[in-house]
Formats: structure tokens, C-alpha cells, sequence
């Protein structure tokens, strides 16, 4: 390890792979903290379906940004990147190298290589685009990104009504297509970003899902859905394993038939992970079975070379 160089070890890879447990044990290794970059535990209200850490693995290394905000609360992934970057150079004071862990990919990829700049965008366009996505559905949302910007609607997850919203009110604001400001260049950071990425075979991937779903009923997922049920609306519960109980709450399906398309739309979540981190060059992939020390093996080899 250099004298005074940082490292920022990131574990990557779809829902279910086992990317906090591996997390847990590296941080543990090299005597670190975990940021934690998984946008759908940011939220206190959110605990089961979002398959927060366990109380055993929070305790045994610390992790930031494990709901650390309110369903209430207005976070964007620049707000994120702000924050993690602030705490990252924090713990950069004492330590060599932190871990950062998570599925996020857009969140990942702000705290690794910064944010594209955009324009101002007025408020009440996003209100308006709020509402419409209230009245009309994401379906009309889909359409409006569809004719402004064709290519960025080809490439985004057109089921995330937040990420539809971000794209169309700059669009909007601007009068050009969301995707003219996207560029290639990388903010510089002053650490060392190492990347792995957790995979398995297909079917295998599909029978962790089930499982992990499965087990979300058990601990009272339809309970923390009908807690939640009020708020509905909000963008923070506009994910899966929410918005399928919230209709078989209002009585349109049975809750085997939720349960159902909870699974499959987690499916269909992974492979859009997998899609996005598999664009990335600089990432290694592992099996998840891999032993840990192989892991390790890669991250002290790496370390030294960089």
C-alpha cells in the first residue's frame, strides 16, 4: 500500500447476489466502514422490502447511509453524492481504505466519477410533471420522454417513474433532449477506485430472489406495505415490493397474484442492474460462491499495482 494513497474497494451486482454480507467481511479485514449505496435503504420507513443490512451486520461494522433520510425527504443522487464524497473524505483521515457496496449503478457511478452538469430546473415543472404522473399514469410519462428524447428512453429504466420525471423536466427546462447533457468526462478523485462485481448463473440468481422474497413475508412485508399505504404516492414507494402489495391492499389482485409480480419485476430489476454494471469495463466479476479469501487475494494484489 503507498504511503498516502486511498483506496475505495466498491462491491457491486444485482439484488439478492450477496453484496452486503461480502461487504461486511472486507471492511471487517482491512479495519474499515461501509458506505452504503443502495438507494432503496436509504429510507427509516422502508426495512423489510428493501432488505436493509441486519441488526448483526450493521453491528459488526459500521454503515452510512442505511436510512438515513425520511420517505418525506427530497434526496437526488446529487444530494448522494455530495454526502458520500464528504463522508469518504472523513474517513479517509484515519483510514486507507473504505468500502462503498450497493446496486445503485447511478449512484455508484456519480461517487466514482462525479455527476454530468445540467441546467436549473424551475420547480413548478417538476410539480406539474408530478401530477401528471398522478392523474395519467407513467404510461404518459413514457410517451413524452419517447418523442423528447428517443435515445435516452431507449437506454433508462422506463419503469422508474423518478428517474422518467428527472429526465422529461430537463428536457422541459432546457428546450434539448435530457441525454445532450450526458457526457464522458470523469471527475477526478483523490482515491483509488477498485471495483468487483457479484454474479451467478441465471436460474440460480432467480431461486435467491424467490427466497429473498419469501422470506420479506415471513418478517411482515404486507404489514409494513399497509403501514406505508397512505403514502403510496410518494416517489420513495414507487418500488418494487410496495406498489404490488399496495394493489392487492386496494383489492385488485390476490396477494399470492402480488407476490407473484413482486418476484417477477424483481427479476426483471436484476437483469437491468446487470445490463447497466456489465457497460463498465473497469469492473472484475466474481462468482458469489467465490471463497473470501480470493477476494481478498484481488483487493491486496490490486492495491499494491495501483
Amino acid at each position: 500500500m503507498k504511503t498516502g494513497q486511498k483506496y475505495l474497494i466498491t462491491i457491486v451486482g444485482p439484488t439478492a447476489i450477496g453484496k452486503t454480507a461480502l461487504a461486511v467481511e472486507v471492511a471487517k479485514h482491512f479495519g474499515t466502514e461501509i458506505i452504503s449505496a443502495d438507494s432503496r435503504q436509504f429510507y427509516k420507513e422502508m426495512q423489510i422490502g428493501t432488505a436493509v443490512p441486519s441488526k448483526e451486520e450493521l453491528s459488526a461494522v459500521k454503515h452510512h447511509f442505511v436510512q438515513h433520510i425520511s420517505i418525506f425527504d427530497s434526496y437526488s443522487v446529487g444530494d448522494f453524492e455530495r454526502d458520500a464524497i464528504a463522508k469518504i473524505e472523513e474517513l479517509f483521515t484515519k483510514k486507507d481504505v473504505v468500502v462503498m457496496a450497493g446496486g445503485s449503478g447511478l449512484f455508484i457511478n456519480a461517487v466514482l466519477n462525479g455527476l454530468d452538469e445540467f441546467p436549473e430546473v424551475d420547480p413548478s415543472i417538476r410539480e406539474n410533471l408530478n401530477q401528471l404522473l398522478k392523474e395519467k399514469g407513467i404510461a404518459h410519462l413514457q410517451q413524452m420522454l419517447k418523442e423528447l428524447d428517443p435515445l435516452h428512453f431507449s437506454k433508462m429504466d422506463i419503469q422508474n417513474p423518478q428517474r422518467i420525471i428527472r429526465a422529461l423536466e430537463v428536457c422541459l427546462a432546457s428546450g434539448m433532449p435530457y441525454s445532450s447533457f450526458l457526457s464522458a468526462k470523469k471527475t477526478e478523485r483523490n482515491f483509488k477506485a477498485i471495483q468487483i462485481g457479484l454474479t451467478a448463473q441465471r436460474e440460480v440468481l432467480y431461486g435467491r430472489i424467490n427466497q429473498r422474497v419469501d422470506g420479506m413475508l415471513q418478517l411482515g412485508l404486507v404489514e409494513e406495505a399497509a403501514s406505508l399505504y397512505r403514502h403510496k404516492t410518494l416517489n420513495a414507494l414507487q418500488t418494487v415490493g410496495y406498489k404490488e402489495l399496495f394493489t392487492y391492499l386496494e383489492g385488485d389482485c390476490t396477494l399470492g397474484a402480488a407476490v407473484s409480480e413482486i418476484k417477477k419485476n424483481t427479476r426483471r430489476f436484476a437483469k437491468r442492474q446487470l445490463t447497466w454494471f456489465n457497460k463498465d469495463k473497469d469492473i472484475a466479476w466474481f462468482d458469489y460462491q467465490s471463497p473470501l479469501d480470493e477476494f481478498l487475494g484481488y483487493f491486496e494484489a490490486t492495491i499494491k499495482t495501483l
